[in-house]
């Protein structure tokens, strides 16, 4: 970087000397121009009728003029005479000086002479009736002038760039340093900080980039966490459901072989009948939660407005006989209009698994009061409650406090882990407080 530095100030610099050595060129060149103009007007003055308009007045008054040259021509253009030996005489109508002398009075022009092969100034003015007198200087070209001040830019060129080797230096120093300072504490990925405000973006940006290291180091760590704790979870969800698929199965097996050997009275057979049903109905409800359950993630559904307290409403009218049947109370804090960004599943999952829990493991005559608001939603009860070592396990799957698999709560244990599910992926948070014997409180914050 320090070397494009040098190299980009000296392409520059050397740039500007020679944009500065055409351009001083250019103005000395149009200065030597209007000073030629000016010395061939007075030259001019010397011009009288005692001048002969033939070779011999063209070449006296060049010599009082100090060589320049002279030419004669009438009104027409021709030439009469010329100061120089050897030159044609022709029509000159057709040059530029002549031509605004024919129709202005006088003209000037600036050109290559063909007969000399350098660069003149020539001036024509009409002096009387049929008769133009054209005076001409040497005058250098731009190159010729760029030339002879070559040297000049040269060495002023070379001051300039040791100068500029100077500065760039300096330059480089005071801004590389600092870079690199920023550069070696941001490897060892430590919060960097900088004196200079125009550094100041550069620094947020390292900053930025360590915040990103760290986080992605993290987010990898856990990802090699989630995946020992993957393989764990997926041996305890095969385990647990053989385990409650195999009591179901258990007992279908065993009351099918009961009836095909024969030998029962008709009330065992109803009773085996019912046994068979049940324990199907079971098994099939038990497929459709671990369906319910896996589905939550692939469920890429757009969310929509949902009117939560009526939801709630129709679902505890539903859940009342059930908590009759145990003289369970049911205590409602609603407040209307809460409307939920969700979906109309999403939400009545959550709300009647929390309440339906609440009513299952509540004790009889007990009570259980659901607050709703726009911040969140509480259930809580008055039942059996969760031990301490068992309320980080209360939101995995299979996980009932009714330890029996077939008990008389009939759940699977997929109910809170549903909510739990359905909440991360809405990026809500549920928690949950119990003391066993004392009752749980289930909270979800919107």
């Amino acid at each position: 970087m320090k070397w494009r530095i040098w190299l980009l100030s000296f392409g520059i610099t050397l740039a500007c000397v020679l944009v500065f050595g055409f351009a001083s060129t250019q103005v000395y060149y149009n200065s030597s121009i209007d000073d030629s103009k000016k010395f061939l007007r007075v030259y001019m003055n010397f011009y009288n009728d005692d001048i002969t308009a033939d070779e011999a007045g063209a070449r006296d008054f060049s010599a009082m003029l100090g060589g320049a040259r002279v030419t004669f021509m009438d009104g027409r253009g021709n030439v009469l005479a010329d100061s120089l030996a050897g030159e044609n005489a022709e029509n000159h109508a057709d040059r530029t000086e002549v031509r605004q002398a024919i129709s202005d009075g006088e003209g000037f022009a600036v050109r290559g002479s063909s007969t000399l092969g350098q660069n003149m100034t020539y001036y024509c003015k009409s002096v009387g009736y049929d008769l133009l007198v054209r005076i001409a200087v040497f005058t250098d070209s731009d190159w010729n002038i760029f030339a002879h001040i070559l040297p000049t830019v040269a060495s002023f060129a070379v001051v300039m760039v040791a100068l500029c080797v100077v500065l760039a230096f300096l330059a480089t120093r005071f801004i590389i340093t600092p870079v690199k300072q920023l550069a070696e504490e941001a490897a060892g990925n430590n919060t960097v900080s900088t004196a200079y405000p125009e550094l100041e973006p550069v620094a947020e940006i390292l900053n930025g980039r360590n915040r990103d290291i760290k986080r992605q180091i993290s987010e990898i760590r856990l990802e090699k966490e989630l995946a020992e704790k993957a393989k764990e979870s997926k041996d305890e969800f095969i385990s647990n459901v053989t385990h409650e698929m195999n009591t179901p199965l258990t007992s279908i097996h065993g009351y099918a072989e009961l009836l095909d050997a024969g030998g029962m009275t008709a009330q065992q057979q109803k009773t085996a009948y019912k046994t068979i049903l049940a324990q199907s109905e079971r098994l099939t409800n038990l497929i459709a939660c671990i369906i319910n359950y896996s589905e939550i993630d692939s469920d890429e559904l757009p969310s929509y407005e949902v009117d939560f307290s009526a939801l709630a409403k129709e679902t505890l009218c539903a859940l009342k006989p059930e908590a009759d049947k145990r003289n369970i109370v049911i205590n409602e804090h609603i407040d209307d209009n809460v409307i939920i960004m969700s979906r109309h599943e999403r939400l009545s999952r959550i709300f009647g698994n929390l309440v339906r829990n609440a009513v299952r493991y509540n004790k009889d005559g007990g009570s259980v009061t659901v607050t709703l608001t726009v911040r969140g939603l509480t259930v809580e009860d008055t039942g059996v409650g969760i031990s301490q070592e068992n309320l980080d396990k209360v939101f995995s799957r299979f996980f009932t406090v009714d330890k029996s698999h077939n008990g008389k709560n009939g759940g699977f244990g997929l109910g809170l882990a549903v909510v739990k599910k359905i909440c991360r992926k809405s990026g809500w948070e549920i928690s949950v407080e119990s003391k066993l014997g004392e009752g749980s409180k289930f909270t979800v914050r919107f």
